[in-house]
């Protein structure tokens, strides 16, 4: 059996989506399972023992690019896979499949998908309202029961690789490390403010923390505010190091703080101690799938609201999460870790 799967856009997305990787080879036996994703998400894949090969789009999030489409299209048909699971619900995601001939292709009904996708699945939101869930129960039948619970995505780290980051980022400590996450790629509604991350940081490193910001290029700026606002009490790694670093500094992490993001999907399945800020996001969609995760939010009437932005003006559901409050569900450092 030869399966191709047409992967989500988003870091944390992709994280859900190992749920199904794994249900598909309970359900199929010498399954020989493939991924299709754009480049800056590849990565994942690598640290995933049940896909045999990460594909790279060569089209970014919202673009046709129908060109590209089609030689990728050419290049898969030598494959002959049996199956094509379309996670996006785009239009767009449905495309690929077709055109490379996959003769079953299954995904939920999204944006005037009838004709590209053959086995055509319609979404019941009550009975599958976690992303993770809706992925999953892709890899059943038509109307077959999901088994619950859900077995929780688990990414594999590089410990050699953690090794080369600290000895080139020269971040040799004995103290445990708070990995801060201050990003959020969906919009700055998401983002608790770089001043509180700064103060969160000085009182980490006041209880025997070395904190480090991570996070892509697009936070490196933020990361510099956090480190003025902290007094220098941390490191800011945004932008220097790669997906695959990322994920293996944060494996060695002793307490992860993070937005709703794709780093805290990250940290979750790496199983680390992890403290998730919400405010215009729900956990109730998209929560971090580890009994280590700890949720911390505070409840208004407007929230959630899922904008980018807050479409109020006041962004009260991160404001008024206070640094301090947060810091009272910091573990206490093992500093003979």
């Amino acid at each position: 059996m030869k399966i191709l799967v047409v992967g989500p856009s988003w870091v944390g997305d992709t994280v859900m989506a190992q749920p199904l990787f794994r249900l598909l080879h309970q359900r199929h036996a010498n399954l020989a399972l493939d991924v299709v994703v754009p480049p800056f998400t590849l990565p994942l894949l690598t640290r995933m023992p049940e896909v045999r090969r990460g594909i790279a789009a060569r089209f970014g999030h919202g673009e046709l690019k129908l060109g590209e489409r089609r030689r990728l299209a050419h290049e898969l048909r030598a494959e002959h896979y049996d199956q094509a699971i379309v996670l996006p619900n785009s239009l767009k995601s449905a495309l690929l499949p077709l055109l490379a001939g996959i003769p079953l292709r299954t995904g939920y009904r999204g944006e005037m998908r009838y004709g590209l996708l053959n086995d055509l699945r319609h979404l019941d939101a009550h009975a599958l309202p976690k992303m993770v869930e809706r992925f999953a129960a892709l890899a059943l039948d038509r109307g077959g029961k999901l088994p619950r619970p859900l077995s929780a995505p688990r990414l594999a780290a590089d410990l050699t690789n953690y090794k080369k980051i600290i000895e080139k980022q020269i971040l040799i400590s004995k103290r445990p490390v708070a990995a801060l996450c201050p990003g959020a790629e969906y919009g700055p509604a998401k983002r608790w403010p770089p001043e509180y991350f700064g103060a969160l940081a000085r009182q980490a490193a006041n209880r025997g923390y070395a904190v480090w910001l991570i996070g892509s290029t697009k936070d490196a700026a933020i990361g510099d505010d956090i480190v003025r606002a902290s007094g220098d009490n941390c490191i800011n790694l945004c932008g220097k190091t790669t997906l695959e670093d990322a994920i293996d500094l944060i494996s060695q992490a002793a307490v992860v703080v993070t937005n709703d993001s794709g780093l805290m999907h990250v940290a979750a399945a790496l199983d680390r101690p992890l403290l998730a800020l919400y405010g215009s996001s729900s956990p109730a969609f998209t929560p971090p799938l580890s009994d280590k995760a700890e949720i911390v939010k505070i409840d208004i009437d407007c929230s959630p609201c899922f904008k980018r932005e807050c479409p109020l003006g006041h962004f009260n559901c991160m404001r008024g999460l206070a640094p301090e409050r947060v810091a009272r569900h910091m573990p206490l450092p093992d500093c003979g870790r």
